[in-house]
């Protein structure tokens, strides 16, 4: 287990903490509204100074019907302090930093003033000593006392560290956990990843595209998607973020409408697979039954009840059956000319 200093250098080194807005946390949990009455849920990448995971669930807590709502941070937070103040407005000068876990059990009006807001959840905070408590360690999501907690959850939902996303997400699927949470779309490449999908163990969620983040004072300008607005706070837009659910929801069912017709000319084989090349998911043709390699935006419309998904054109991929033998490149190719990694699928009869 790697130190604190260490991960916390490391995460800088990277510039991987993104901090993801209230709004784009509403925008998909609403879509999963029904999944959450009477479950515990576990966001363990998640200071409640900072995190608007924590502010979504403890506001929305009895709405949603939750049983136990437990959020843990690491020790190297840049924004998080030894004070009882929940980020709504205040600020820390110099933040202490600590690791320590929440956990609430119930969201009453402890205020008296007849609303259950965020004057609730701070006055809740600063009240209760049976809310907070301080961790033996540093907070890693990795370290003996986190996985414990995550063994309690039911559903586990925040916005992991970027660099640690594939080691974040063996941990779920090691531990059987339904989850909901945050990457970069280039995670869809990875082997390991992709093979959940392909598995029907993981699918993706409702966001798929840019994403703006607030970023720690750390994170050095850039030419493109970084500003700083007038409070003085960071920020970085991507355009490349998906999310990630094994929880069933609608759009998982949701058909692709087909329009056109193969035409050979149209739609050209690949130099190195049994397969024809498609550059644009709305040109998927309705009337071919052969393999088909479609750009890997597809998986955000695919259903696998109307698509079955094969494999994907990328390093290392053997793709047995369809890639044609003792062909050296891996990646598709046309009339010579290398493309953007494919993925492999076939229109379910």
């Amino acid at each position: 287990m790697a130190g604190n200093k260490s991960l916390r250098a490391a995460n800088k080194a990277k510039q991987d903490e993104f901090y993801t807005q209230l709004t784009d946390i509403e925008k998909e949990l609403r879509h999963y509204t029904e999944h959450f009455r009477d479950k515990v849920v576990f966001c363990n990448c998640d200071d409640p100074y900072e995190s608007n995971f924590f502010k979504y669930f403890a506001l929305n807590f009895n709405r949603l019907g939750l049983k136990r709502l437990i959020a843990t941070c690491y020790n190297g937070s840049p924004v998080s302090g030894n004070e009882l103040l929940l980020d709504f407005g205040d600020t820390v000068d110099d933040p202490k930093k600590i690791a320590y876990k929440v956990e609430i059990t119930e969201v009453g009006d402890e205020n008296g003033d007849g609303a259950i807001n965020l004057a609730d959840i701070q006055y809740l905070m600063q009240n209760d000593k049976n809310v907070i408590s301080i961790l033996k360690g540093n907070g890693d999501f990795r370290s003996e006392e986190c996985i414990e907690l995550l063994k309690q959850a039911d559903i586990v939902v925040t916005n992991p560290p970027f660099s640690l996303f594939r080691e974040y997400l063996e941990q779920l699927m090691l531990f059987k956990k339904k989850f909901i949470i945050i990457g970069g779309q280039n995670a869809l490449t990875y082997k390991d990843v992709f093979s959940y999908i392909k598995s029907n163990q993981m699918w993706l969620g409702y966001k798929f595209g840019d994403m703006s983040f607030k970023v720690p004072e750390y994170f050095e300008p850039r030419a493109t998607r970084f500003w700083i607005d007038e409070t003085g706070q960071k920020w970085r837009s991507l355009g490349n973020i998906c999310w990630f659910t094994n929880l069933d929801i609608q759009k998982r069912h949701e058909e692709i409408i087909m329009y056109k017709q193969y035409c050979p000319n149209d739609y050209p084989n690949y130099d190195n697979y049994d397969a024809i090349n498609i550059d644009k998911v709305s040109d998927i043709p309705f009337n071919y039954e052969g393999v088909m390699g479609v750009p890997i935006t597809f998986l955000d419309k695919y259903n696998p009840n109307q698509f079955e998904l094969l494999g994907i054109m990328n390093t290392g991929e053997v793709n047995e059956g369809i890639r044609y033998p003792n062909t050296p490149h891996d990646r598709p190719l046309v009339k010579g000319k290398e493309l953007y990694l494919r993925v492999l699928i076939r229109r379910k009869q």
